[in-house]
């Protein structure tokens, strides 16, 4: 079984559409909807904002449902100047750009567990299906979708994530992420918390962020609508691949 979580349903909605064989279960105030995806048994729940709200969902999915493998996918303000609307990070190392239990310990360092960072495994599969969807990119996206939110030439990079309970939306708080973690390319509020929880139980996980905005003074785009037209078309699509 894979588990396959977003923060909003908009995320996923694609996802859900050509899911088959569905049953639900109501857990924690989340729907679990579990069926086949392409020939593979998963299940799917969005877990909405934030890291607590996301390790709670990712540690019942490990717990329940007895999954082996759990995917996070959703969008992400980018915080490097090489990253544009619509293109994909695969998550490599997640910081929790808000952790700091200093001078106990370090700045970032989960306390425990002596790491600064949580880093993903074995990307060559996923990055491969994420070439793959762009190449047949235009099947899964609307021309004109891409254009109204300014989408060009889509790429995906295998970069650093951070994430934390905090909407980046200034030049000045992306200016204090690049100076504490220079090597992150973009800002969430739940990847790093998964991959915590993933860690801890031992399931390999992989995170895929979508880019939505600049998490500048000018992120101020309809994200239920690029969530459900964009970032939803682009899991369907890359999963699919994935599978395949």
């Amino acid at each position: 079984m894979i588990g396959i979580i977003s923060a909003m349903q908009e995320e996923i909605q694609a996802l859900l559409n050509k899911l088959q064989n569905i049953s639900t279960s109501t857990k924690g105030m989340r729907t679990y909807y579990t069926g086949t995806l392409f020939g593979k048994n998963v299940v799917l729940v969005f877990s909405r904002w934030g890291k607590v709200a996301s390790a709670v969902t990712t540690t019942q999915l490990i717990n329940d449902f007895n999954i082996q493998e759990l995917i996070f996918t959703g969008v992400a303000g980018a915080i490097n100047s090489k990253l544009n609307i619509g293109d994909i990070i695969i998550g490599k190392k997640l910081f929790q750009h808000d952790m700091n239990a200093s001078p106990l310990f370090e700045p970032f360092e989960i306390p425990l567990l002596e790491r600064k960072f949580l880093e993903t495994k074995n990307p060559t599969k996923l990055l491969n299906a994420t070439n793959k969807f762009l190449e047949s990119y235009t099947s899964y996206i609307n021309p004109n979708e891409a254009k109204n939110f300014n989408i060009t030439r889509p790429k995906v990079v295998y970069e650093d994530i951070a994430s934390g309970d905090q909407f980046i939306s200034s030049t000045d708080s992306i200016k204090r992420l690049n100076h504490i973690l220079p090597t992150a390319y973009c800002v969430e509020m739940e990847g790093a918390a998964v991959a915590q929880v993933c860690f801890e139980y031992n399931i390999p996980f992989s995170i895929i962020r979508v880019i939505s905005d600049k998490a500048n003074n000018n992120a101020t785009i309809d994200f239920p609508k690029f969530a459900n037209s964009i970032a939803s078309n682009y899991a369907l699509g890359i999963l699919k691949k994935y599978f395949d």
